[in-house]
């Protein structure tokens, strides 16, 4: 027991004493998975709706719920696939607007209105555990009365087929190379956003409405908003956390010391 937990703190020390590479995009699986929602409803009476996506291979925790009992007209998409390629979408805030390669994508519009409130939220958080970027993006809600258009947003990996019969494998070393060239990068991602994660949202409601959002990166980064409101209002809100997918070196204070 002696000698594991010695082993145990000499690993760690390494870790510590160490280089440690910024995340880079993460090459995505040869044999990728895919799944589709698409649902369009209209009535009146008790809702229950939950759907999850958790994929340690590219860093993604999904969750998404609402719960309540009244009138309801719902039109909503839910893409995933580990193939960011097979999944192109427009979003306003990505990509100058242009159409982007995404790992996941949640399209919602949505009314409601009722006597029981409709109760419910949607989580999306970059794993930095699994190679993520560590930033986590929810939404909170509790309201008798929602107009709502909304857009939900999440990627993580490198081109599939990168452009000049490149390998995924490859690339993450030429994006390395290329650094500070951000030319050089953007062609070498070409519509791939990489690290990304983010909602766009527009909602008018009678109840309590509200976003929390989180980066962390340990001894390093801490970023914070949260934002909610009790009323009647209308909301115009884009929250996005992006990185750029060149990995960096980074030295640590006993850099070529031998700990």
């Amino acid at each position: 027991m002696k000698g594991a937990v010695i082993v145990v703190l000499a690993i760690a020390l390494m870790g510590l004493c160490g280089t440690v590479m910024a995340n880079a995009p993460i090459v995505p699986p040869v044999q990728f998975e895919q799944f589709c929602d698409n649902q369009k409803v209209s009535g009146t009476g008790v809702i229950d709706v939950s759907n999850s996506v958790i994929d340690k291979k590219i860093a993604l925790e999904y969750y998404n719920t609402m719960n309540g009992d009244g009138d309801l007209e719902l039109d909503q998409e839910t893409a995933y696939s580990q193939d960011a390629d097979k999944l192109k979408r427009n979003v306003s805030s990505v990509n100058g607007g242009n159409e982007s390669n995404l790992n996941l994508v949640q399209s919602t519009k949505m009314t409601y209105k009722g006597d029981t409130p409709l109760t419910g939220g949607k989580m999306l958080n970059s794993k930095a555990f699994y190679g993520g970027i560590g930033a986590n993006v929810q939404e909170l809600y509790s309201v008798n009365e929602l107009e709502q258009d909304e857009t939900a947003f999440f990627s993580s990996t490198t081109p599939y087929n990168p452009a000049n019969g490149m390998t995924p494998e490859n690339l993450v070393g030429a994006l390395k190379s290329a650094g500070r060239d951000t030319d050089r990068v953007g062609k070498l991602m070409g519509s791939n956003p990489a690290h990304l994660v983010g909602i766009e949202t527009k909602n008018t409601f009678n109840g309590t409405w509200g976003t929390d959002a989180t980066w962390h990166k340990i001894f390093y980064k801490d970023i914070k908003a949260h934002e909610m409101f009790t009323g009647t209002f209308e909301a115009e809100k884009t929250i996005k956390f992006h990185e750029n997918p060149v990995p960096e070196k980074e030295r640590s204070a006993c850099d070529g010391i031998d700990c």
